[in-house]
This record gives structure tokens, sequence and C-alpha cells, in this order.
């Protein structure tokens, strides 16, 4: 029998092959997104302690209500903002799922979707499986920022959606109030939902802010905002995360979702409250955290050939490489892993139309003694 792809331009993500490489090379993996640390004791206690106590069996549709209340006391807490546990938070077995039902339910066959290159792997797809096409609209070149003119010249009369992504993967750039107000008074004037892509809203660096959708009315009524536990707490293997929308939006996302995963694993949900009712402050102490990380891998490269700006958020860092090498970032990264022991992501993949640029992506949710370990790798090339 013969099968036509419905996602012929599809392979294995370059999350998979480089993470492969680097297990197969025994080199440094700073090229996937996940910490090389554990996870807070508490909340590992009570993953065990609901799984023991007999917690294994279908949660609610929605998410446990235990959780869900929790994440809007978090949403008061960190964003000011109030929503409604039973008809504005969904929880799902991650924030990819939540963004695959949230553009499942809501786009069709020739409408069009906005997305921003470098743009994540996994939106694409989502888009042209439901029938829509999206149009890339890249950042600028130098700071990875929206050029609100291209936004509204890529505008169509099929334009249904504008996909977001702050702080953003795999750039570290942070969206600022000024774009949050643009972005609104174009969806307002075309009448656009936007899905907003905000997992690492903890990690804001240098003073800077996060803002969410969530915090501007509205948006908030046109918005789909896509959270993750597994980057806040440091458990990404959990897969699991929420979605917060309006309760109309909020029920067809769950329409799509209770036939793609149903429910998340709900010992899981049950630890996430507890830990979250009994450290409420965790999430607002990651930013720090992760800044001592990107100064302790950016100082260690003080020497090296390498040229930068230091993130402004998410775990990631862009490093130049242009005063070494002309080649592609696709065969550089793959050859570094290969003779220097050390896996990066070459950000030249996540383009339509990859621009001349000599860029790689490295993760810095690492142990300090693996970032020094891999400065010292990067200095010697």
């Amino acid at each position: 029998m013969q099968l036509e792809s419905k996602l012929p331009r599809v392979g294995t993500t370059i999350f998979t092959r480089m993470s492969a490489l680097a297990t197969s090379e025994s080199a440094i993996n700073l090229s996937q997104g996940y910490p090389d640390f554990d996870a807070p004791g508490a909340l590992i206690e009570a993953l065990g302690r609901h799984a023991a106590q007999g917690h294994n069996q279908y949660a609610p549709m929605a998410g446990v209500p235990a959780l869900r209340e929790q994440i809007s006391a978090q949403l008061q807490r960190y964003r000011g903002v109030t929503c409604d546990p039973d008809t504005e938070i969904t929880v799902v077995p991650g924030a990819t799922e939540g963004i695959f039902c949230a553009i499942t339910a809501c786009i069709r066959p020739g409408d069009e979707v906005i997305v921003f290159d470098p743009v994540y792997d996994s939106y694409e797809p989502a888009i042209e499986l439901a029938g829509g096409t999206a149009v890339h609209v890249p950042l600028t070149a130098h700071d990875f920022a929206i050029d609100w003119q291209q936004v509204r010249a890529a505008i169509t009369p099929r334009t249904r959606m504008i996909m977001i992504n702050t702080p953003h993967n795999p750039c570290g750039s942070v969206l600022s109030r000024q774009d949050m107000l643009e972005l609104q008074d174009i969806a307002e004037h075309h009448d656009l939902l936007v899905n907003s892509d905000e997992v690492y809203e903890h990690l804001v660096f240098d003073g800077l802010e996060h803002l969410s959708v969530l915090q501007f009315e509205s948006l908030r009524q046109r918005s789909f905002a896509h959270f993750s536990f597994g980057k806040t707490f440091s458990v990404t293997g959990w897969k699991t995360g929420y979605c917060v929308a309006p309760a109309r939006l909020s029920e067809e996302l769950r329409k799509v979702h209770q036939y793609v995963a149903f429910v998340s694993v709900t010992p899981v949900q049950l630890a996430l409250a507890d830990f979250m009712r009994e450290q409420p402050d965790y999430a607002g102490e990651l930013g720090a955290f992760y800044q001592n990380k990107r100064n302790l891998f950016l100082g260690a490269l003080k020497d090296s050939r390498f040229t930068f700006s230091p993130s402004q958020g998410s775990y990631f860092q862009l490093l130049n490489y242009s005063a070494i090498t002309t080649e592609l970032d696709t065969l550089v990264s793959e050859r570094w892993t290969r003779e220097n022991k050390i896996a990066s992501i070459p950000i030249s993949v996540f383009y339509a139309e990859p621009p001349q640029q000599s860029v790689l992506r490295f993760c810095f949710a690492k142990s300090d003694s693996v970032l020094l370990q891999a400065a010292e790798i990067l200095c010697r090339i």
C-alpha cells in the first residue's frame, strides 16, 4: 500500500538528532534543552507519595482541580491576573500538545498563521496538519526582535492567528511592553487569534520583565497562553504543562485535547499541586538562578573567538562563530560534536529562508562544572 505523507518535509527533529550524536560521540550535550541537575527533592517525594497512595487512575480531563487552583493562584501572584480554574485552565501533557490542540481547534483549510523565524519546530507541522499555511516573518538580524511593519504587511484576508514565543527559543529574546501593545493593536484591528508560547516565563534576566498575553485584556480575550511545569521545575521528562484561555477558547481546545491525550498523568499533577502550595516562591527565584548560570558560562568564554549578546531569557545562549569558520552551522554543529565533543543546535534549521549568519544555540541549564568544561572546550576552538 502506498502512503502519501501529510508531512513530507518533516523528519526527526534536530534536538533528537543532535542528542543522539552527542551520546554516540560521548560529547557534552548543550544541544537539547533540559537540565542535568535534579528537580526539587520535595517535588520528587510528593510524586512517589501520591503514586504509592494509589492515585494512579485517570484524572479529570481538564486537570486535577487542586492543580488548577494552584495554577490560578500562581497567575495571580506572578502576573496579577485572575483566572477561573474550572473554565480557563487546562492541564495538558506538555505545552507542545496544548499548542497543537489550540491550532487544531481553530485553524481550517486555507487559513494563514503568522510565525516568526527562527520558529520553534513544532508550530508549522501542526498548522499544516490543520490545513493551514504558516506565513514566515523573520525576526531582525541582530537583536531578534519583531518588525511590526513587516507583520502588518504579511496580513491578508486569510490570516487567522499569530504565534508568539517569549522568552524566545532558540534566540533568548524577550518581548517588551511596546511589542505586546503592537500585537494587541494588530490582533484587534484584524480580529486575529493569538497563540502564545510562554514556557520560559520565569527565566528572564537583567531586570527585564516577562509580559504575558494574559496581562493585556483585549489580548487575553483572543489568546491561548501555554506554560510548562517541565521548564519551571526541571522535570522536562514529566511532560506536563497547561493552557490558559478564555472559556469559549478553552472549550474548543478541550474538544481536541480529549481525543489527543485525554488527560495528563495523575500523580504528577498531584505532586505539582502539593509543591506549588507549599513553596509558592520557588518560581520567582528561577530568574536569578539561571542568570548566574548564563553569566558563569559567558564569563568563561571571554577569551574565546565567539561573539555574543547575553541571552535576555530562556536557558539558551546564541554564540556567533564567524571569526572561526565560514562553514554552515549545520555542518559546524555536527563536526564540533564529533571532533571537539561538544554538541549544540544550528539555528538555520528554524528558518524558512536561512539568512547568512554563523550562529549556534547552547543550553546553559547544566551544572556549573559542565558549563566550565564546555567553555574550556569552546575556548580552544
